[in-house]
């Protein structure tokens, strides 16, 4: 996924990409209550395995189709990034509800962190694999966290294919790990024998009833909207017309963003253990709105790397402390259709603004930077709906279950 928009820019059709991200996330616009009520019905340990080999399959076969014909057709390389991105939408709710679910209450924190880094610190990895993969080698020198480190040898570039076929062999990995995984559910789901809509009926019920669990939801998930966005879309983008550099910048940042979110994983929890959930969101929000900023008025790569590492500490952070949060004020049972809706919402401001953002005036000059300013003000908006509501997020009281 670091691999696939670097292509669509190298092939100069950034436009073209952003068409597939807007088409990918009205899908998830469908696919998404659908999965909430798949994680609430089922065994969510199945569902891990299911969507695990279902995607290991797609991606191997992309993947040997492309060493067949030396080559990938951007439409296979497109089906790639929206296999994996409808992956994303069923694999992470899935895993934090069944996290909760074998989870003692008094562990809801540390654990939401322990994820965090564990996450991120495959993402460094897969960062550094990237940097070198995607542009080679220059005189035995590779791109280290932006240092170039001599390493006394070549490595030639991948083709996009080649790099499937790596990342088929982690999802293998991953199935045999998950397979032989023991575990002994904490909390009691009865089994709901309705309908989807029906099912997903009680989830929109749900948040209805607790209407300021749904505010922050919402609100809570704005980081994530600008996070995607800008790793998936504005980064490639910016880093080839803005910084006038190569795939290996882009990757490099990858794990700057990684380093970011993995002290977040560490340190979150301790830096605002005095501060009340909602307020340290807030603040993480005002965080994120500094580094947009800061990106529209510099065009400089160390600050390219600071900025994308503080934004990897933000929506770490702020992810942290929502899973935390609402494992508290949602009821395991419906959890996967209340994250679902969440999730919508989400989907929705996506769509908005990819369909801005993939007009020609921010692909022209430097007018990339006109997008980080509008995600900005959007950021600003969120965070006046939380403030709006701080008291009432307050004086919740944690569910019993």
């Amino acid at each position: 996924m670091i691999a696939i928009p670097w292509f669509f820019v190298k092939q100069d059709a950034t436009e073209i990409f952003g068409i597939v991200y807007i088409i990918t996330n009205i899908l998830c616009f469908f696919w998404v209550p659908y999965c909430g009520v798949l994680i609430d019905r089922f065994n969510r340990k199945n569902i891990l395995l299911i969507s695990t080999i279902i995607s290991g399959i797609i991606l191997g076969g992309v993947s040997a189709y492309g060493f067949y014909n030396n080559g990938l057709s951007m439409m296979m390389v497109a089906s790639v990034f929206a296999m994996t991105f409808l992956n994303y939408n069923i694999h992470y709710p899935n895993l934090y509800a069944f996290v909760q679910e074998i989870s003692e209450k008094e562990w809801y924190a540390r654990i939401a962190s322990f994820i965090e880094i564990q996450g991120q610190v495959t993402s460094v990895l897969a960062g550094a694999g990237a940097a070198m993969l995607l542009e080679g080698t220059e005189n035995g020198t590779i791109n280290f966290f932006g240092a170039r480190i001599n390493i006394g040898f070549d490595i030639p570039a991948w083709q996009i294919h080649e790099i499937f076929a790596l990342d088929t062999m982690t999802y293998i990995l991953a199935f045999i790990c998950i397979l032989f995984m023991k575990f002994q559910p904490l909390k009691s789901r009865k089994k709901e024998l309705t309908s989807v809509f029906e099912q997903l009926r009680i989830g929109y019920q749900y948040l209805k009833e607790n209407t300021t669990v749904f505010i922050f939801g919402v609100a809570s998930y704005c980081i994530f909207v600008v996070t995607l966005i800008c790793n998936f879309y504005l980064g490639a983008v910016y880093v080839e017309q803005q910084l006038k550099m190569g795939g290996d910048v882009y990757a490099a940042s990858e794990m700057y963003y990684s380093v970011g979110a993995i002290f977040a994983g560490i340190a979150i929890q301790s830096i605002f253990r005095k501060v009340r959930i909602p307020l340290a969101i807030i603040i993480l929000t005002v965080l994120t709105i500094f580094l947009l900023i800061s990106l529209a008025w510099f065009a400089n790569e160390f600050v390219f790397y600071m900025m994308i590492g503080i934004l990897g500490l933000t929506n770490a952070g702020t992810r942290v402390l929502r899973v935390t949060f609402l494992f508290s004020h949602v009821q395991n049972q419906v959890y996967g259709r209340a994250n679902s809706i969440f999730a919508l919402a989400n989907i929705s401001f996506r769509i908005f603004f990819l369909s801005i953002f993939a007009m020609a005036f921010f692909h022209e000059e430097n007018h990339i930077i006109y997008a980080f300013l509008t995600m900005a003000v959007f950021l600003l908006l969120a965070i006046f709906v939380l403030v709006k509501n701080y008291s009432k997020m307050i004086s919740l009281r944690p569910i019993e279950e």
